[in-house]
């Protein structure tokens, strides 16, 4: 069973930055594509970002420019650098993991997901 733990939350103000880790269980992390997603209160839970394991990478529209997903074989843990925060990022952020080395921004494609980490952005 592989296990994903989010750490690096919190309560920040609109224009401060924020870095989220998602340390992964199990041998074999460089093999799966990673990622993150988000889900506000009273909203659907959407796509943030992801990385294959070429180390390429995808955003949402919305964190485009702002946000920077990277991974860290050697340490099972994928990262989500988070700048210029608004106070619409405001959401639980959940960590990933596909089920192979792509990924895909939709919720039915990743296999596992962590427990996720509030972020609060203030105006």
């Amino acid at each position: 069973q592989v296990q994903l733990v989010e750490s690096g939350g919190g309560l920040v103000q609109a224009g401060d930055s924020l870095r989220l880790s998602c340390a992964a269980s199990g041998r074999t992390f460089s093999y799966y594509a990673m990622g993150w997603f988000r889900q506000a209160p009273g909203k659907e839970r959407e796509f943030v970002a992801a990385i294959n394991t070429y180390s390429d990478t995808g955003y949402a529209d919305s964190v485009k420019g702002r946000f920077t997903i990277s991974r860290d074989n050697t340490k099972n843990t994928v990262y989500l650098q988070m700048n210029s925060l608004k106070s619409e990022d405001t959401a639980v952020y959940y960590c990933v993991r596909a089920k192979g080395g792509a990924y895909r921004d939709y919720v039915g494609f990743w296999d596992y997901w962590g427990q996720g980490t509030q972020v609060t952005v203030s105006s």
